[in-house]
């Protein structure tokens, strides 16, 4: 359906990386395809892997991560300065798509959760990560959606709050323009992940009846934000950006 294959990954070796929401989908497959390449992953897990996941993230340093919590995201970058002396990129991965529900439906306060990752805990994560990724004139890498510009049926959290991650980031590259840290929100199609299992379950709207045979392979999405990592990158001047860009449809076999 969406004719999309990886991209080719350079060279990572001497960077230092963290990956939020590495415990499952896109974040696992990006943070092995990393180390594949060379750099120093750091693999933000909420809680345990995926079982599928364990295989992927051995040769990643695995740190227990719950980017609501301040605390949680402050030991993970003091352990980080530590051992690794400095962060080159931060790749806000983690995301949450509950509740899904038609939006008279649900209750004021089941929003707050969604917030809480997909928006607030992109701007506790940056926010914190800016004096190393300043230090090494480093990247953020902000896992986005189609979803932060149309709305979808059901997906009142997740619209709404991709939405809002979408305007922070182009509000973190607006407020710190002409500074040495780079920002993107990438647009990530549907993908053969657990969220998108969970989509289907809900059955609530086009996307949750697209056949599973039909979606993009992790490693698409994955190999795009890789490549959003290294030196290419660089050159780059927009902030929003989308895995099906021609840009990046030139660059798939």
């Amino acid at each position: 359906m969406f004719d999309l294959s990886p991209i080719a990954v350079p060279d990572l070796s001497g960077r230092t990386i963290l990956v939020t929401g590495a415990g499952r989908g896109i974040g696992a497959v990006l943070a092995r395809m990393l180390c594949d390449h060379g750099a120093r992953v750091y693999a933000g897990l909420y809680g345990p892997a995926d079982p599928a996941a364990a295989n992927l993230l051995a040769p990643c340093t695995r740190v227990a991560l719950d980017v609501t919590d301040a605390g949680s995201v402050a030991s993970v970058l003091t352990r980080i300065r530590s051992e690794a002396g400095g962060l080159d990129a931060l790749v806000n991965n983690a995301g949450s798509i509950t509740p899904i529900g038609h939006i008279d439906s649900l209750a004021t306060e089941s929003l707050r959760s969604a917030y809480e990752v997909n928006a607030l805990g992109l701007h506790r994560m940056t926010c914190a990560a800016l004096p190393l990724l300043r230090a090494s004139g480093g990247v953020v890498v902000n896992a986005g959606t189609g979803a932060a510009t149309t709305p979808m049926e059901g997906w009142a959290a997740y619209c709404n709050s991709k939405a809002a991650a979408r305007m922070m980031t182009m509000m973190f590259a607006k407020d710190l323009e002409g500074g040495p840290v780079q920002f993107f929100f990438i647009g990530i199609p549907p993908t053969d992940t657990e969220m998108q299992a969970e989509i289907r379950t809900a059955g609530l709207n086009p996307i949750s009846r697209i056949a599973q045979a039909d979606l993009v392979r992790p490693e698409v999405p994955a190999s795009v934000m890789a490549w959003l990592c290294g030196p290419q990158a660089r050159g780059l001047e927009d902030v929003v950006l989308d895995v099906r860009d021609d840009f990046f449809k030139a660059m798939m076999g």
